[in-house]
């Protein structure tokens, strides 16, 4: 046990390393944010009910619900149909195809989750690009950033948007109403420009070849498909009006899970093990690492300080957050990074400091600068670390810094029609 007038220094060690090994990436960031919390717990820093109590279950909840709902849906193919289809209306162009795997993988992010619309579309990407005899790169990066821009629109899209909603008490229709606007500029203006950097050509007698592909065959299960999308379609309903009905997310997505199960009659032990439970497990003991800071009054100083420089105002504050949460989200997972905000901010609001009477503005800003700034680098978010090792598994190097030229000065557009956007709309 640690002496308590240590703990607060104990904690912040604890945090820094923990916060070192997930960016060295020696180790897997499971398992260093599990080792987190078992040292935090055993030194005393951060008792066990504390550390339960600063677990937020409502993202935990709301990610397994979609995964679960993800991984019975992916079964019926209907994913692969649909990417397909969308080469065959491109007319085997692969400029245009592009645009088409880019607004699917988008409104894919959107409505499911970047990771797992990644994991969809790049294996039909590289089917197709190998038919074209072109160089897959282009489409990988262009879906990677497709994917990242897409998540910021919706509360589900990317895991920085689940942690948010709880503790900002936004509800789905606020994302919606407060983000996809921007999103869907940024994403347009991102594809425009992407098109001019790319020269992608083929022959004719290769682009037939696109046109011969049988997306029926890539339908496994008609029915689960169905039985799929309308139980999808009815917790996406489900999430618009979660704040009318007073449900939380978590319960939603559970509720969806749950009812697909049933209707499905599929293995609960074998859709399970589609659950990505590393992620939960991070999640869990990175919430536990977060709340020792926060109950030892690491957080309260660190908004405090934040609140003297900025001096209260909230333009200084509004673009202190959007900023650095661009800056370190491309450098560092985002998740780490807004587990440790999410308490800083509400420090700022009516249950802290009282400096800020509506934390909204705030709130978008570090989405948008979280979700977005992940678009940086290749490192920036889990999306983009998943195409890469896709890529090289298939002989197709997507190096850092070849990345980081193309993606980087995109981001940093995107940010500043964020900025411009929030200061129109929410920060004056």
């Amino acid at each position: 046990m640690i002496p308590e007038q240590y703990h607060a220094l104990y904690a912040i060690v604890i945090f820094l390393v923990t916060y070192a090994l997930i960016m060295s990436e020696k180790i897997h960031r499971s398992v260093v944010a599990l080792m987190g919390a078992i040292l935090v717990l055993f030194a005393g820093v951060i008792h066990f009910e504390e550390a339960i109590h600063h677990i937020d279950w409502n993202t935990i909840g709301l990610l397994v619900g979609m995964m679960i709902i993800v991984g019975i849906t992916r079964r019926s193919g209907v994913f692969e149909y649909v990417a397909i289809w969308a080469a065959k209306r491109a007319k085997g162009e692969p400029i245009r195809i592009l645009v088409s795997l880019a607004v699917i993988t988008a409104v894919g992010s959107a409505f499911l989750d970047n990771v797992t619309t990644v994991l969809l579309v790049v294996p039909v990407t590289f089917s197709i690009t190998k038919e074209l005899d072109v160089n897959p790169v282009p489409f990988l990066i262009t879906e990677i950033m497709a994917s990242n821009i897409g998540g910021t629109a919706t509360l589900i899209g990317d895991p920085p948007n689940i942690m948010i909603s709880g503790p900002a008490g936004l509800t789905f229709m606020d994302f919606i109403y407060s983000l996809t606007p921007v999103v869907i500029i940024i994403f347009a203006i991102t594809i425009l420009i992407l098109r001019r950097i790319f020269r992608i050509n083929t022959t004719e007698e290769l682009k037939q070849k696109i046109m011969q592909f049988d997306e029926k065959q890539e339908l496994k299960d008609v029915a689960l498909m169905k039985k799929s999308l309308f139980v999808l379609a009815l917790t996406i309903i489900g999430f618009m009006l979660h704040g009318t009905l007073h449900i939380e997310n978590s319960i939603i997505a559970l509720a969806g899970a749950t009812l697909l199960l049933l209707i499905t009659r599929e293995e609960p032990e074998e859709v399970l093990l589609t659950v990505e439970w590393p992620t939960i497990f991070f999640f869990a003991g990175l919430f536990a690492v977060v709340g020792s800071l926060e109950v030892n009054g690491v957080i309260a100083a660190i908004a405090e300080k934040a609140i003297e420089v900025t001096g209260g105002d909230l333009l200084k504050t509004g673009l202190l957050v959007l900023w650095l949460a661009a800056m370190a989200s491309s450098f560092v997972d985002n998740i780490p990074f807004v587990a440790t905000m999410i308490p800083m901010i509400k420090e700022m609001g009516p249950e802290g400091l009282k400096v800020f009477t509506n934390l909204d503005p705030i709130w978008w800003s570090l989405a948008l600068g979280a979700c977005l700034g992940g678009n940086g680098t290749i490192i920036g978010a889990a999306a983009n670390v998943i195409v890469a090792g896709l890529a090289e598994k298939n002989g197709h190097k997507i190096t850092f810094m070849g990345y980081m030229k193309i993606a980087f000065p995109l981001m940093l557009l995107s940010i500043i029609i964020c900025t411009v956007y929030l200061y129109l709309f929410y920060w004056t």
